[in-house]
């Protein structure tokens, strides 16, 4: 039986964890893939959906998010970079994200967005890019969110190098994480590996979505381990 959003949500928002990304996943063995890092103790899979026009790149849709839904019971944290998310709130809902995060540069109204969140019963992430400026996006909408997702890339496109300056914006967004009504989560997204955990750990981060490092590695469940045990490393007395 699956779990009770609610309650998943209230367990995995105080965790460090590392959420691995299917966008690097081989789709051809999406399930094998899956399975390999529940098995090494994933708790959250994060999933990229491109619309072609926000960002140059097209992958999946609900039909997809549906069917990983079908096999697994672990969190579906889904990141819409499109041009249009209102009106895809309800089709990724209903295939089963549990969380449905938005780009801060198509955000019009985040009151429209919370309303239609809290009708889904999803959890609402508020996603910004690298050349957004950071403490702006958040004074304007922030406290609208459940969870805050810092770019450390362009969105686009895996595979890409964590960008320099990046733990700066971080800890704004860690800043304005601990004193927000809701307490927004911390995510973040972009080059991170066991080179960079580090940093993103130190500047306050939370989850961490990775994607190339986990499963472009001859031994995915091995680099899962990996990576979660160097975020446990580094958070000793920070929790």
């Amino acid at each position: 039986m699956r779990r009770n959003p609610a309650e998943s949500w209230d367990a995995l928002r105080e965790k460090l964890l590392v959420a691995p990304s299917l966008l690097s996943a081989d789709f051809a063995r999406l399930a094998q893939e899956i399975a390999i890092v529940e098995r090494a103790g994933a708790q959250v899979l994060h999933l990229d959906v491109m619309d072609g026009h926000f960002v140059p790149n097209i992958t999946f849709g609900p039909p997809l998010v549906a069917t990983i839904r079908r096999e697994t019971d672990l969190w579906l944290d889904a990141h819409l970079m499109v041009s249009d998310p209102l009106r895809f709130l309800e089709p990724f809902a209903k295939a089963g994200a549990g969380s449905i995060t938005i780009h801060a540069e198509v955000l019009t109204d985040p009151a429209s967005f919370r309303a239609e969140a809290d009708r889904l019963g999803i959890r609402l992430g508020l996603a910004i890019r690298p050349d957004t400026p950071i403490e702006a996006a958040l004074r304007a909408s922030g406290s609208d969110f459940d969870l805050i997702l810092v770019m450390t890339v362009m969105p686009g496109f895996g595979g890409q190098a964590f960008l320099e300056g990046s733990c700066d914006r971080i800890e704004a967004a860690a800043a304005f994480c601990s004193s927000a009504p809701r307490r927004p989560v911390l995510e973040v997204d972009g080059g991170i590996g066991p080179a960079t955990v580090a940093e993103a750990v130190r500047a306050g981060a939370r989850w961490f979505v990775s994607g190339n490092a986990i499963f472009r590695s001859p031994d995915p469940a091995a680099a899962f381990r990996d990576l979660q045990a160097s975020l446990d490393r580094h958070t000793v007395g920070r929790q």
